[in-house]
């Protein structure tokens, strides 16, 4: 064989090296996919979600005495419980202590914890949030809970979120049969003011009575008319594999569109609320195979307008990229 001809095929192994590259590249962060990704199902879905809140969970072994723990998070949050119990009685020895905390837009998407709370007449609203905890103690398996009576204390900095904000309240989580987590005020939830936030300095300090989700937040206020909203998606996605979720420019606010209309094939935020001339991110997230798939629209809020995602919109990325790109959202 001559030099010319070892150059030649060298030259198209190349070629063909690089091209395979490209396709890859390309097949990762796709638009105008030559063939269409199949829809993931609900389980598939929900097992991503649930793997995403599981990368957040601080779980530790703490000796207990007398029913007193004490813990400090990853972030530097204080957690502190004057009295678990177990069958009436206080707890000592080894517990399992399950912390979540989430300050970020990029980990509400990815675990499904957005920031809607409920109004006095029952529709939802944005919250701006100052954090959102989940706590769950356990002795050799079994759940152990707080004397009834006996506050769950937790001081948290809220330079995580910006700085001290007097409007702030506290909230429980409710998780309902769809898997969608819904925020009440402690007070409409319990009927009482023992539960409560303080500010001191930089601090948040929230004395409460219950394990679960637990929440620093108030409403999004924004004096603009309102309107409802509506997004189209892709075919093959409805509520069950896939969700849209809105973020607000400048705020560390996180909503969800709770609704799905199967004949219309919408999502819809069908309470009001959204600020005509609200500049927010409209972002679309399902998975594909181990990866994320989602697209994401800049826009500006126009009264009764539908919004809507095609397939070629659409790329993918590990939970890590997707993570890093949700985190540069304004």
């Amino acid at each position: 064989m001559n030099s010319n001809s070892k150059v030649s095929k060298s030259l198209m192994a190349a070629m063909l090296i690089a091209s395979v590259l490209f396709t890859v590249s390309c097949e990762k962060g796709n638009s105008g996919m030559d063939s269409k990704p199949i829809p993931p199902s609900a389980s598939e879905f929900r097992h991503h979600r649930e793997l995403a809140l599981d990368k957040r969970m601080e779980k530790v072994k703490i000796d207990v005495e007398n029913g007193v723990l004490n813990f400090e998070s990853i972030n530097g949050s204080l957690l502190n419980i004057n009295c678990l119990s177990l069958n009436q009685e206080p707890v000592n020895g080894e517990v399992e202590l399950t912390y979540i905390e989430l300050f970020d837009k990029k980990d509400m998407v990815t675990t499904n914890k957005p920031l809607m709370g409920r109004m006095e007449n029952g529709d939802k609203a944005a919250l701006v949030t100052g954090g959102e905890f989940f706590i769950e103690v356990k002795k050799d398996g079994e759940p152990v809970d707080p004397v009834q009576g006996c506050p769950i204390r937790l001081q948290v900095s809220s330079m995580h979120t910006g700085g001290p904000d007097q409007d702030m309240i506290l909230w429980e989580g409710i998780i309902d049969e769809n898997g969608d987590l819904t925020w009440d005020t402690l007070d409409n939830a319990n009927g009482d003011n023992k539960d409560g936030l303080f500010i001191e300095g930089e601090f948040y300090y929230a004395v409460f009575s219950n394990f679960g989700w637990t929440n620093i937040d108030r409403f999004y206020s924004d004096e603009r008319p309102k309107t409802t909203m509506q997004v189209k998606v892709p075919e093959g996605y409805d509520y069950k594999n896939s969700a849209v979720y809105i973020s607000y420019y400048g705020e560390r606010a996180m909503a969800q569109l709770d609704t799905y209309d199967d004949i219309t094939k919408i999502f819809s935020e069908h309470y009001g609320q959204i600020p005509i001339g609200l500049d927010v991110h409209i972002i679309f997230a399902t998975v594909d195979g181990e990866d994320w798939r989602y697209a994401i629209q800049d826009v500006t809020i126009e009264e009764d307008k539908v919004y809507s995602f095609s397939i070629d919109d659409t790329k993918t990325a590990s939970e890590e990229e997707f993570t890093n790109i949700l985190s540069q959202l304004p």
